[in-house]
């Protein structure tokens, strides 16, 4: 039986039942399905150290070679160190990035409909702004004309092929190399190419860090600090991987909740409203003047986490500081080599965390300048510890922009006729891949109502 059905199942009984822990046995080693906040607090920051990847990189390398999300130990330190200066200085920048490639979206959404599904055209939105930020230029999925180069559309394919292997590979862990067929080989080999090629066409010449200009991009500054060519390649397509999937999804999930929640929505617009004329493309500073579009994203990651399970394998013999005893209030012992697993998915449901309407979509539980303080380890859409993610602010900007623009620019985008308006949290179809999407995607009705 593959990981993740098993994952899916111990999901299901945590759900039905609402243990604080969870023991089961796979075919190797025992594994701990962990809900207590104090637990995760353990695994991913105060006991860091006593937790490894396993078969992480052996699931990934075909397409991501060796990079942060694969890397643990000293190697993970120096990419972390040189990632993190890159998405600090792209925090200081405007969002005049997200400009283009919003607008494209909003160009195929007005030559579309009135019906239609918003998902796909997330997906390469995240995918063009994505690259934008990473290669200095983007692919343009987005534009027919622009994207009419056979090698950016061949990347394009390559990598959804890729990611496809990918996920099927990690539902085979630690079997995995049974997973290794032609097509995805080629596939992999064809994505490493188009980037090795760009870095040698661009010359990316390590020197002086001080000849560096506010305007270079992220992959020349990158190329700075990179050992060769290789270690480049793999960090970009480590970032892409990350900045791409787990965006989309957010932005499925949010605007397939506002249309089913037309109250919410409306909030949303007066919001809008009141901080931005409707010509106006919205800064980081007046998104910030923005608290009610923060809580439904936090919501929406809430409820619908981009990735919902994780695992953990331990390095050594350590403890969970809860869970054992008959009271549940012990410690437990996780000996070298058993897995703990951990689902955000399942702590968002928790009616003894987030109140007796936990599985409801309710921005408003956010309110009050002590709400995330108060979820604390219960709720971790972005990792947390050492390992959390350096795109946060990125991808939390890019959602908000994004959204913002779509509203602006439709006044009417509301739930299609035959969708079920009454679709409660829990029951909506779901895909699990690498990460969490809509299986029946992200359909809207914009009226051609734009302004």
């Amino acid at each position: 039986m593959a990981l993740s059905a098993i994952l899916i199942t111990a999901v299901g009984i945590l759900l039905t039942y609402g243990l604080r822990k969870f023991r089961y046995f796979l075919v190797g080693p025992r594994a701990y399905h962990i809900l207590d906040p104090v637990n995760l607090e353990a695994v991913l920051s105060t006991n860091f150290d006593d937790y490894g990847f396993g078969a992480r990189h052996d699931v990934f390398a075909p397409l991501m070679g060796t990079g942060i999300f694969t890397q643990e130990g000293p190697a993970w330190k120096r990419s972390r160190e040189l990632l993190r200066s890159q998405f600090a200085r792209a925090q200081y920048r405007n969002l005049e990035p997200f400009r283009e490639h919003v607008d494209n979206l909003i160009e195929q959404v007005s030559a579309a409909g009135p019906v239609l599904d918003l998902q796909p055209l997330f997906f390469k939105l995240t995918l063009d702004t994505t690259t934008d930020l990473l290669l200095g230029h983007s692919v343009y999925s987005l534009k027919a004309h622009q994207s009419a180069d056979v090698n950016n559309v061949a990347f394009a394919k390559n990598f959804d092929a890729g990611q496809s292997g990918l996920a099927k590979r990690f539902r085979l862990a630690p079997w995995q190399s049974l997973y290794n067929p032609k097509h995805f080989r080629q596939a992999c080999s064809s994505v490493h190419r188009f980037v090795e090629q760009y870095i040698e066409e661009q010359d990316l010449i390590k020197g002086d860090k001080s000849l560096l200009g506010d305007n270079e991009s992220f992959v020349s500054q990158l190329a700075h600090d990179s050992s060769s060519n290789y270690a480049l390649r793999d960090q970009l397509l480590n970032v892409l991987i990350a900045g791409r999937d787990t965006t989309a999804c957010c932005l499925s999930w949010t605007i397939r909740l506002l249309v089913r929640h037309p109250t919410v929505l409306q909030r949303l617009r007066g919001e809008i409203d009141a901080v931005l004329n409707p010509d106006d493309h919205p800064t980081r500073e007046q998104i910030r003047r923005m608290p009610y579009l923060s809580y439904i994203i936090k919501e929406s990651l809430r409820l619908f986490p981009p990735v919902p399970l994780n695992n953990r394998t331990a390095n050594r013999h350590t403890i969970l500081p809860r869970g054992g005893g008959l009271d549940g209030k012990s410690p437990i012992l996780v000996r070298k080599g058993e897995l703990v697993v951990f689902s955000q998915y399942v702590n968002s449901r928790r009616k003894n965390i987030y109140g007796p309407d936990a599985e409801l979509f309710r921005p408003e539980r956010w309110e009050g300048l002590n709400a995330a303080e108060n979820f604390g380890w219960a709720y971790f859409p972005f990792n947390g510890g050492p390992r959390a993610c350096l795109g946060q602010d990125f991808a939390v900007m890019e959602a908000s922009y994004t959204i913002i623009r779509l509203l602006q620019t439709f006044p009417k985008i509301s739930l299609p006729r035959d969708e079920d308006s009454d679709e409660k949290i829990g029951t909506e179809k779901q895909r699990l891949t690498l990460v969490l999407s809509p299986a029946n995607g992200c359909r809207v009705d914009i009226g051609h109502g734009r302004i």
